[in-house]
């Protein structure tokens, strides 16, 4: 197994990634089994994790995959029973599961005169009920129900780790993506509750937000179908100083940090950004 990036030693750990079936969670499933840990790989399909499971056990490690539903609580404590058989109890909870829809985004960055008669443009007055919920719900609900599930083992056994995963949009909301920015935010603002209220059992809460990173789930909005960048690829570019997209393996030393009891014991409730500069950078 190639090594970590940091000496973060999580032999013993048991360690449970939803929304492991994404490349950038299934990615922090291999980091923190290369790094020691049992992994737990959680995602509504199975296809993907049971790949990467398969993957982490021909490499050395130890995973087990589990299908559920992130915004179904009985699944959730299903899940969490199951590794308390299969593993031990959670030291360390990934909430990775999130994501974006369209009928949550609008088709123009910015309203103009006439957009409201317009039958081919999907505005801001044009937006789904279902759609805008299903983006908050799963974003939201979908990182506090998996954290009721798993925290209760962590607090039997002594203390823990959550992880959220956050985004970019939850300082500065990009365009066309209303719902997923919002949402976005709630899970930052979320991360500081939660590692408030549960300081006092030895659980610390921190997030990362993920600037650019080019996946499957983006990839209709940074491609077109030839291959060539889009018209917001070249946005993104332009107001990143690095001038590129991030690479997957570029959030393991935020991860492996964050749940690094050594190094970072006395952190918590924070979200650390991982963009390039994109934050940084006023455009000008």
């Amino acid at each position: 197994m190639k090594p970590n990036v940091l000496q973060t030693d999580l032999t013993g750990k048991v360690a449970v990634v939803t929304g492991a079936g994404g490349i950038l969670c299934g990615n922090m499933a291999k980091v923190l089994a290369r790094a020691g840990a049992k992994v737990a790989l959680v995602n509504r399909s199975e296809e993907a994790i049971n790949q990467y499971a398969a993957e982490i056990i021909e490499a050395g490690g130890i995973a087990r995959a589990y299908k559920g539903n992130v915004l179904s609580k009985a699944d959730m404590e299903r899940i969490a029973d199951q590794v308390l058989e299969d593993l031990g109890p959670c030291d360390i909870l990934v909430n990775g599961a999130g994501g974006n829809n369209p009928r949550a985004s609008t088709d123009k960055e910015y309203y103009e005169e006439g957009d409201l008669d317009r039958e081919d443009v999907k505005s801001f007055f044009d937006l789904d009920d279902d759609g805008v919920n299903l983006v908050l719900g799963l974003n939201f609900n979908g990182t506090l129900i998996p954290t009721q599930a798993f925290t209760k083992h962590m607090i039997r056994s002594g203390g823990g780790n959550i992880i959220n995963i956050s985004s970019m949009n939850a300082y500065t909301p990009l365009t066309k993506i209303p719902a997923y920015s919002g949402a976005k935010a709630a899970v930052t603002n979320f991360t500081q509750w939660l590692a408030v209220h549960f300081s006092r059992v030895n659980i610390r809460v921190n997030a990362i937000a993920p600037g650019f990173f080019s996946s499957k789930q983006n990839a209709k909005l940074l491609w077109n179908e030839d291959g060539t960048p889009t018209a917001r690829t070249h946005k993104i570019l332009a107001g990143t100083p690095m001038g590129r997209f991030g690479q997957t393996e570029e959030l393991d030393g935020a991860l492996l940090f964050l749940v690094d009891d050594k190094a970072a014991g006395f952190i918590t409730g924070i979200c650390i950004p991982v963009d390039g500069g994109f934050s940084a950078y006023s455009g000008v």
